[in-house]
């Protein structure tokens, strides 16, 4: 079983974290390449490509400039340790132990508008390029058609290699269109994550964003590899009715 989730728009390079075997992303030549291409656009550019404020235009032009494949201890942290969202608020990653770390690295993946795949403990130095970005790149029109068949191979191959062949999707939409989902091995489940509000129950984004990284949080802390046991997850209940076999509703509320 592995699971997916997407990245995150900032950063925690400061606080202190545990001292453990890292690695190197698997697709540095391709981050490269966008980087160098990402060199090229004017901050005109950079700013609507992602609807960004003059002042993170501006630092993120600099990391641009400053980007290169060197992971070093100085420059670089793991993924997991590093991203800082609501779905990493969920996961509480500074928290797992050291072998839940280890689980993290074999059953969790962090998809990646730079660097296409991520494993936890991979390195990865400060980036903004989200998945739906629209730069042309070696004649693909978009980060989908650049990254899509290298990311639904990589994780064709370890679904293939994995007991239970089943991908548990927790990666938002904008990062899931990256994976074609039709020639992956086995099942993809969707979690889909309802609170009740105003009378019914819906999804609310925030809320939904958390949830997403508690459950993930869940899988590592409880090394699950059988996705009947997510049902589990005790922060919302599972809804039968309300789930399909590729959509696994719960609720909350």
């Amino acid at each position: 079983m592995i699971t997916i989730i997407s990245p995150a728009k900032s950063f925690d390079f400061d606080s202190s974290i545990a001292d453990i075997r890292s690695t190197e992303p698997s697709f540095q030549d391709e981050s490269y390449r966008l980087i160098k291409k990402l060199r090229t656009l004017s901050k005109k550019k950079v700013r609507s490509m992602m609807n960004l404020s003059k002042d993170l235009t501006e630092l993120n032009v600099l990391r641009y400039q400053e980007w290169e494949p060197e992971f070093t201890l100085e420059v670089s942290r793991p993924a997991i340790l590093t991203f800082n969202g609501e779905v990493y608020r969920g996961i509480d990653a500074k928290n797992l132990s050291e072998s839940e770390l280890h689980f993290a690295q074999d059953h969790l993946r962090i998809l990646s508008g730079l660097h296409g795949v991520l494993r936890p403990l991979d390195r990865i130095r400060p980036y903004r390029l989200e998945m739906g970005a629209t730069l042309p790149i070696q004649r693909k029109r978009n980060l989908y058609q650049f990254w899509s068949q290298k990311v639904t191979k990589l994780l064709a191959d370890e679904l293939e290699a994995s007991e239970s062949k089943t991908l548990i999707n927790l990666a938002s939409s904008e990062y899931f269109k990256a994976v074609d989902f039709t020639k992956l091995p086995g099942k993809v489940i969707t979690p889909i994550f309802k609170d009740f509000k105003n009378g019914e129950y819906k999804v609310i984004m925030t809320w939904a964003k958390n949830a997403r990284g508690r459950m993930a949080g869940y899988i590592l802390r409880n090394g699950i590899t059988n996705p009947e046991n997510i049902k589990l997850f005790d922060e919302y209940k599972f809804s039968e009715p309300q789930s399909s076999e590729e959509e696994w509703v719960f609720l909350r509320g």
